[in-house]
Parts: C-alpha cells; structure tokens; sequence
C-alpha cells in the first residue's frame, strides 16, 4: 500500500461548504488527449453559522491552466487532491481553465471514453477528475453547460438549448450536486419515443446507442414509460423536463446512473431483445431503468447531505423500485427474490468484517460503501417503517417529504422527522436501524393454555466491527395463525417489538394454532423458533403467506441437506412428499413453483454449518446438493415430462410475468431431466431455441454435464459478434461447470482474446463467476484465492473500483477451515503489500483482515 495513511472521513465533522454557487457555467473542447474545460461559476458566502470558510475545491488529475476571481488573475495553492485560494468576502465570479486526459482515464470516473465515445460517472466523487470544483452532495446549483467537439451527438443534463456543427448547449433548470452531471459525446443512433405526463405535458424521449443496437432499445423505453405511469399514479410525481435521455454505454462501472435527465447506463442493463437476453435480464432491465428514473424525486430533486446519507436516496429508491416489480408481476415471487439477494449478499456482509450500519459513521473511499447493506437493507428498513405506520400514513408522509424538501440536500433526521410529524410516532428507537449494524435475531417460544396462545420473542444482535454492544430495536412482526385444520384463524396481524424480550398474547382460541412468523419476511432478522419437520410440512401444505410457504420448503430442505452433509443421511422424502404436491399444483404461479424447486445454495449451507458451529467443507456440501438433486430427478423420473409440457411456451415471446414463470419452472424441470438422460433434452431444447432464455437454460444444462465442447464452441461462433451475449458465454462456463474444472477454466478463459479484463462487464463475467463457483473457487489447494488476487491486483492499477468490489469474494474467509484460511489470508496479504495500492482496494483488504 502507499505509505501515507488514508485519510478516514467521520459524519461527526460535517460542516457547510461556506461558498454557495449561484450557476455553474461550463465548457468543453474535446479532444482525447487533451479536452480543455473552461468553468465560470458565481459564488455567493453561505451565511450559516457554522459553514467553513475554507475556499477548498476539489480536483484530482488536472493540469490547471488559468485561474481568475472577478477577471483578475490568480495563482491558487494546488495539490493532489485540489486547490485552495483567497476569496472576497462578498458574492464574486470563480473561473478556470483545466486539462484533462479522458482516453487515459481507466477508472471510468469523472469523463473518459468508451470505444471511442466520450461518458462521465461522477458519482460520488468523480466530477473533481473534470474541473476544479466543491464536490460534495450538498452543494447544489443550476448548470449550463456547452460541448465542441466533431462528433455527431452532444448531450448533457436538462433540456437543449441550441446546436450548430460542432457544438451543442444544454441548461438545467433544476439545481443539482455536481455528483449528478452528465455529458456524452459521440456517433450514436437516437431511438425516439413520447410521453405524455398527468398534466398533459409532453416529454420527448431518447435512447442513444450504437448503431447497431437499435433493435434493441423497445424494451427499455417501454419500461420507462411504465415508471413513468406508475410514479404518477402511486407516488404524485411528476417528470420536470421537457427531454428525458438514456445512453447506453460499454465501459460503465454500475449498472446505472441517475443524472438528471440524461441517464447514463451499463448497455447490459438497457439493451435487450427475444434473440440476445433472457427473461432475467428482461426484468433485470426493467427494474433498473425504474430505480433510475424514480430517483429524479429520491435522489435528484431532494438529495442527501453528505455521502453518509447514502441511504436516503438508495434505499428508498430500491424499495419504489420493488414496489414497482411487484406491481408489474408477481408480488410474492419478487419479495421471494429480494430475501434471497438479501439472505446471499447483505447478511453475510453484516456478519462479518465488512458489517456497516445502513448509515456508516465513517469511511475512507466512499465508493467501498455502495453495498447490499446501504441499498436492500437500506429498502427493509423503508419496508418496516410502511409496515408500521400504514399505507395511508407512509402516502401522507411522503407527501410532505416531497413538498418541504424538494431541492433540498437531506438527512436521514429529515426523512423520519416527517413521520413523526405526520403520524404523531416517536422514531427515536426505531433510527437505530439506520446506526446499528449486524442483522437481529429473533427467537420465538409459543405456549397455550385455556384458549390463549402466547409468542414470546427474544431479539439479540451481534457484536459487530466498532459495535460491542447493541439496544433492542423496533421490529415489525407479521404473525398468522392456522388451526390444526389448516384453517386461518387469525389473519396476518403485525405486532411491534421494541424490548428486548417481549411476549403476545392471542385470546379465545378454540384450539392450540400453528403460528405463521415473520410473514411476508417483515423484518430483516434471523428468525430461530422450534422447526420441527412436522410442523413445517403443515406450513408447507397450508400456509396461506407465499413466503412462509416457500420458507418452510426452503427450511425442509436445508435441514436435509445438513444431515446429508454431516451425517451421510439420505434425502428427506418426506419433505418430497410435501414439494411435490406443491410443484403439481397447477393453480400456483410457475414461478413459485420453480423458486419451490430450486435448493439452497452452497454459500447459504456453509454460512449454516458455520453458525452451528461445524466448519464447512465446500466440496462436501457440493457432493451433496448434487445427490439431492439427482434423487429428486429420480423420484420424479415419470412427473418431470408433464411438468416440462405444462411449462412450454407456444405462443410468440413476450418477455411478460406469465411466460417468464413458465420458461423458469420449465429450466428447472430441464436441470433435473439432465440428470437423466446425460444431457438430451438439452440438447434438443439447444437446437430448437428461438430465444435466449431457452438457448441459455440448455447451454447451462450442457455445461453441467461436462460435455459441452461443441455446444460451447457453436454458441460461441453464432455469438461472437454481440459483446453482452459473450458476457453470458464468459460466465456460464464458469458458474455452472463442476468444481474441479473451475479454476483451471477461468484461468483459459482469462487468456482468451476475447477476454477484455479493462471491460468491467467482462471481467465480472469471468471472475465473479468464480467467486460464484462455491466450491470451485475454494479448492482445498488454494488455487481459486491465488487467480483471484493476480487478477485484483492487476485491475487495481486500472480500476480500483470495480477492483474493490471484487475483493469481496473474500468477504467469508474466517468461517473455513485453517488451511483454506491461511490461504486466504495469505492472498489477502499479497493484495495489502501491493505497492501503490489504491485506496479503494486497500480500506477493504485492511477491514477484512483486521
């Protein structure tokens, strides 16, 4: 690492940047190597109290060519990290003239290029890499903005203003941080479209791509519109500019960015047709491109402070964008989902070395702190404060979040303080969710006696890094009760927790009941409670919850699978029992009984094993995920063809909720056939395909056998021309391949002239895959740890971004065994004495060894 300690930046010290710009005036003259850009920017002293008097503005990797205050020339103090310079006490005019180098610039912050296209990412801390500037969220102001340059389209935020050859100015109407600037420039194709807003207004749309790419854009500008429609509907918002423009981009970090009016996006979250995307990526696309637009009210119009309120604008963004999906398909197979992703990324990122409240305290580089934990556990925490104050209260609250701060920057103070306001509640206990790290524990104990049934709830957190010690917490308990019968006898009913051992009583019962806890999955916390398999097969056959249904099936079969793990056991066909009669019913959703069929994952059984004090072995707990599976494909030898006719899809695709569950639960049945027959149907399903979703779900059948040579090959010579097909060629060979083939896989694979590791989507393709690859990426020789820290260490030097989120493969070390963990650790090691190790990388290979 390089010798000067990072600088860590504590919530504690925030202070008002004591110069407010006014306008922001800014020119481009592009030009690969040499862009000039030219700002006028009107200060005015801030007169809050305690604002700071410290003329600092940021910039990192500019040669600054001319400075004046008022048009007289100036010689500011420059560093690495900025300039500081004397100022009038009065409102006075600060310009500059800076250099900059985009085709140089690989870390894709701030402006670079993208196959010969100029893009920026400015959030959070890229605008200092254009101009000279106090880049922080909380200063905010209104943006001209004109770009010269010889290429064909010139946009940036807000609304045109006018054009002539070679040059284009936009203006912004509404004032912005300058984390949310955005300029393109380049030779792309416009895909237009119209919408028309709730007060008439028309608003001109525009998805720009690559020509070539047209074909691909109906998609996402249907989903726009559908955000649109829906953010009118549900939330009273309204679009404010008469342009809304989406550009989509190959070298993108994230999957996408928010800039007020002209969205910048990864292509693979935009781009899309039948032929080249699954019904995956379909929805994937879909709710992108809603989170995106959403945020021009929870992000853009009020946005927050300082980074530390990161979740303000993310975790209620995610949770519209949730609402959204449930809205547009199934609401209990998106709330499935979202646990899952929750239950894989943001749990284990809370319990171990990288564990951080929803608002952290502190940082080094803010971009380490773009996590499940800020965004899904972030939208859980938004979920519970709707679930206890109702619907109508969360509208009314919303309301007057809108209406006081719209064009403010804001704190999670502010948003809790219009709850509390608008409903009378005190919030105080229940804020700790934004400060406390770790995810709670629920442990529940039921008793009866003379028609009164009691749930006794115990809540404890963990310590985590920085927080010995934890207080009880509100937790918002959705609880059901069914008879002996099967019969609900008490609807779902939230009861509030807020000590740290309280009990609920539930009176004039006729029979002792069978409690359905935590329904809907009300709370982010661990639930332990008395799971018998009897008492969770009647949940699984009565239920009247679909999560708690599915959670129960889920239960059943981890609880097999760690019998078979530690103890040789057989599979549980009781449980199979009651699946089956699940998976037959053709009255439920395809795509819950798909997410039905589908077993835990192999990072989800150690993190089991782990907690009950059992060191995983990864390899034993693939063996045995492989014999469950080949067992149900046994059992069910004569029921999967019936299952695999009911799911097939005659009608023309449509990328719709109803055709999609049918295309997973008939993936599913396929998995399971390849069990059988060595990989035939998948072979024939191969041929037949005339979309991606079928063609990829064989592909990935055909891997999972070990001969898919010439499957692969074949796909690879159809494909080869499309750059996010090839993603899906890179990464299925990887994640669906047997453990043993896994590495020295990704190691051909990352010598293949294909592989562009600069690519961001390529490199993730390759080694996220093997992160994914469970007990590939753990061979006992350490082999995986190895090719994973050559690959971070060399990308740091170019990416330290992406770099960093990668290390997070490493995130579970302690939980394996001694040998795996010294391998680790020894790998993390090497990461850590990198010289010139960027700060990105460095704060999270410290954390985790720390």
């Amino acid at each position: 690492m390089d010798d000067a300690a990072p600088q860590t930046i504590y919530l504690k010290d925030y202070k008002p940047f004591g110069y407010l710009p006014q306008s922001v005036r800014l020119e481009f003259r592009l030009a690969p190597r040499a862009t000039r850009v030219i700002s006028r920017i009107a200060f005015a002293p801030n007169p809050a109290p305690d604002a700071s008097r410290d003329f600092f503005l940021h910039g990192e990797s500019l040669r600054l060519i001319w400075a004046r205050i008022d048009g007289q020339p100036v010689t500011p103090k420059v560093t690495p990290e900025g300039l500081r310079c004397t100022v009038p006490e009065e409102p006075f005019t600060w310009e500059c003239e800076v250099e900059i180098a985009p085709e140089e610039n690989t870390a894709l912050e701030g402006l670079y290029m993208s196959n010969g296209m100029y893009c920026t990412q400015c959030e959070a801390e890229g605008f200092r890499k254009i101009t000279y500037y106090p880049d922080r969220p909380d200063v905010m102001s209104v943006f001209t903005v004109r770009i010269e340059g010889d290429l064909p389209v010139l946009l940036s935020n807000g609304n045109p203003v006018s054009a002539g050859p070679g040059w284009a100015e936009w203006h912004d109407p509404w004032p912005k941080p300058a984390y949310l600037f955005a300029l393109v420039a380049g030779t792309l194709v416009r895909v237009k479209d119209l919408f028309t807003t709730q007060s008439g207004r028309v608003v001109q749309l525009g998805l720009y791509v690559r020509p070539g790419d047209e074909g691909k854009c109906a998609w996402g500008l249907e989903a726009l519109k559908k955000s649109m429609r829906w953010d009118e509907q549900v939330y009273g918002r309204e679009y404010d500019l008469d342009h809304f423009n989406i550009v989509a981009v190959d070298d993108f970090n994230m999957g996408a960015m928010e800039n007020k009016g002209l969205n910048i996006f990864n292509s693979s979250c935009v781009l899309a047709s039948p032929e080249t995307s699954t019904d995956a990526n379909f929805e994937r696309i879909e709710a992108i491109v809603a989170h995106e637009y959403f945020h021009n009210w929870t992000g853009n119009r009020i946005t927050c402070r300082d980074w530390f309120q990161l979740c303000l604008k993310e975790g209620l963004t995610v949770y519209r964008d949730q609402q959204f999906t449930s809205d547009m398909r199934s609401a209990p197979v998106k709330r499935i989902t979202d646990v899952l992703a929750l239950r894989a990324r943001q749990f284990p990122e809370d319990q171990g070395p990288l564990s951080h409240p929803v608002r952290p305290e502190s940082f080094q580089e803010i971009n380490n702190f773009y996590t499940a934990t800020v965004y899904e556990k972030g939208a859980e925490v938004i979920g519970m404060l709707r679930r206890l104050v109702g619907p109508e209260a969360y509208e009314k609250a919303l309301d007057l979040y809108f209406e006081r701060h719209d064009g403010q920057a804001c704190t999670i103070e502010d948003w809790l303080a219009v709850f509390q306001e608008s409903t009378g509640r005190d919030l105080s206990q229940f804020k700790r969710w934004y400060a406390q790290s770790g995810t709670p524990k629920l442990t529940v104990k039921e008793s009866w006696e003379s028609g009164t049934y009691a749930l006794s709830f115990t809540q404890t957190t963990p310590p985590t890094p920085g927080q010995p010690n934890k207080a009880p917490q509100v937790i918002p308990i959705a609880v059901g009760l069914l008879n002996p019968n099967g019969d609900e006898v008490v609807p779902t009913t939230v009861l509030e927790m807020t000590e740290a051992e309280q009990t609920f009583e539930f009176k004039g019962l006729s029979a002792k009941p069978v409690a359905s806890v935590l329904r809907d999955f009300s709370a982010p916390v661990i639930l332990e409670q008395e799971r018998s398999p009897e008492r969770l097969a009647f949940l699984l056959a009565h239920d009247t919850d679909a999560f708690n249904r599915w959670e129960a099936n889920r239960l059943l079969a981890r609880d097999g699978l760690v019998a078979m793990i530690r103890h040789g056991a057989a599979p549980d066909d009781t449980w199979l029992d009651g699946l089956e009669r699940v998976i037959r019913d053709q009255d439920l959703d395809p795509a819950f009984r798909a997410l039905m069929l589908a077993l835990p994952g192999q990072s989800e059984l150690a993190q089991v094993l782990h907690e009950a004090g059992v060191t995983p072995d990864p390899d034993a707990i693939w063996s045995a995920r492989e014999r469950l599976d080949t067992h149900m494909a046994n059992r069910w030898r004569t029921l999967l063809p019936a299952l695999a006719e009911e799911a097939r899809v005659d009608e023309p695709y449509e990328p719709d909720a109803d055709q999609a569950g049918r295309r997973s639960l008939g993936a599913a049945v396929l998995s399971l056939q390849t069990r059988l027959d060595g990989g035939a149907a998948a072979r024939a399903q191969y041929a037949a395909a005339d979309n991606m979703t079928l063609q990829l779900s064989a592909l990935a059948c055909i891997v999972q056998t070990g001969d898919d040579a010439q499957a692969l090959a074949a796909f690879r010579t159809q494909w080869r021309h499309d750059r996010l097909v090839m993603d899906k060629w890179f990464g299925l060979q990887i994640a669906a391949t047997a453990p043993e083939r896994a590495v020295d896989r990704t190691r051909t694979l990352t010598q293949d002239p294909d592989f562009d590791w600069t690519n961001p989507n390529r490199f993730r393709a390759v080694l996220g895959a093997l992160a994914m690859n469970h007990a590939g990426f753990h061979s006992a020789d350490g082999s995986g740890y190895d090719l994973m820290a050559d690959w971070l260490i060399r990308l740091d030097g170019k990416n330290p971004q992406t770099a960093a989120r990668q290390c997070s493969a490493f995130q579970t070390w302690r939980r394996y065994d001694v040998a795996r963990q010294a391998k680790m650790r020894a790998a993390l090691e090497r990461i850590a004495s990198k010289q010139g190790l960027s700060r990105d990388v460095g704060e999270m290979v410290s954390r985790m060894l720390a």
